[in-house]
């Protein structure tokens, strides 16, 4: 039996992860650590909130001696961290939050994991300190280029990627300096259920059931590589389990695709569920243009992102040979499941939708008061 902390378990990654960990591991105990910003949602937790196994603490990564008492009270020996802010838009008109929890939040963790774990001897030898990160630290790569590897010099391009960067080397600082029990996985964009709809996939979902344009930045060429979120929990348990101390993995699903081409896969997709499902126009009346099976003519295009990195691709290869790990879903299977549970998680989604949402999305992508394509 382990007893996990889980750092950030509120927001879409982390929440999906707890799932995933408390069905694969009944006997373990799953704290979560979470300071319920815009991103992070209790709601998220719902699932596994009635769990014996389960705990939840409200409070901040900058608060070190609440991390530390949450090690010791709880015998931790298993730290998951997540907490992040991670929305480039974000990062660009306001990098000072990314700064404090990225930067000097990881490093508060790595403080109070080092002082009970190795200065207080609990756990000494069996203990883990998981630092989840991102392909974007390696920067951008050109059409033809290979895609990133472990080895892939750091070259991030966004204040997001820079303070991801910056705590992956404190990680690694930790481990050579002090000997804390740490890995790292850098991942590819994921997406699937609870999803903050401020990103592409969630945002062009929700936005076609309100019949609201589809941004699409510059000339939507900008390739990534995509991971279904439950096989993502899949390679850090992987990681977890059988990865060596110290080392970095990339999980990746050998998925790149085009930003426009996502967009125009989820507009087929809708429009054939709402073909299917006659009762979903009576659900979502809004929904003009899937009802008439024409969501893509909702695609408009917005100035492009300052600094937008142009592709991001993942090389799987060290996860997959050392750990064994590959991806379960197809991009089309995953993406299937995504489109249905928003469609049937109105409640969810709204809730997060509030108008100062709204506002800023339409702000952010310079959308026009105006239907688009209708």
């Amino acid at each position: 039996m382990s007893n996990l902390l889980v750092t950030g378990g509120a927001g879409f990654i982390g929440a999906n992860f707890v799932h995933y960990w408390m069905k694969a591991y009944p006997e373990d105990n799953v704290i979560v650590l979470d300071a319920l910003t815009y991103a992070g949602n209790k709601a998220n937790l719902n699932p596994v909130a009635e769990n014996p196994n389960f705990v939840f603490c409200h409070g901040d990564i900058c608060d070190t001696v609440l991390v530390e008492t949450l090690l010791r009270e709880h015998q931790v020996d298993t730290l998951v961290h997540f907490a992040a802010e991670s929305h480039v838009d974000r990062s660009i008109t306001g990098p000072d939050a990314f700064i404090e929890t990225n930067i000097i939040g990881t490093h508060s963790l790595l403080k109070a994991a080092k002082k009970v774990w190795l200065d207080e001897s609990l756990h000494k030898e069996n203990h883990r300190f998981h630092h989840v990160s991102t392909d974007e630290v390696y920067g951008t790569l050109e059409p033809n280029d290979p895609a990133f590897s472990e080895t892939t010099p750091y070259a991030p391009n966004s204040p997001y990627s820079a303070s991801k960067a910056a705590s992956d080397h404190l990680v690694r600082a930790y481990h050579h300096t002090y000997g804390l029990n740490v890995t790292t996985s850098n991942c590819s964009n994921n997406y699937g259920p609870y999803h903050f709809p401020e990103k592409l996939i969630p945002l062009v979902i929700t936005n076609i059931l309100h019949d609201k344009p589809l941004p699409i930045y510059g000339d939507g060429q900008q390739i990534r590589d995509w991971l279904y979120v439950e096989d993502h929990a899949r390679g850090i348990e992987s990681v977890i389990k059988k990865g060596r101390l110290g080392e970095c993995y990339n999980i990746g699903g050998i998925n790149e695709w085009a930003n426009i081409d996502i967009v125009q896969e989820i507009c087929a997709m809708v429009d054939e569920e709402f073909s299917r499902d006659q009762k979903l126009a009576e659900t979502y009346p809004e929904a003009k243009s899937a009802i008439a099976a024409q969501s893509d003519s909702l695609i408009t295009f917005v100035k492009d992102r300052a600094g937008h990195d142009r592709r991001y691709a993942i090389d799987p290869v060290k996860s997959n040979t050392e750990l064994g790990y590959s991806p379960k879903e197809t991009f089309a299977t995953g993406l299937r499941k995504t489109v249905a549970w928003y469609l049937n998680n109105q409640d969810w989604w709204r809730a997060v939708m509030d108008g100062s949402y709204q506002s800023w999305v339409e702000e952010q992508y310079q959308i026009p008061e105006t239907d688009v394509g209708v």
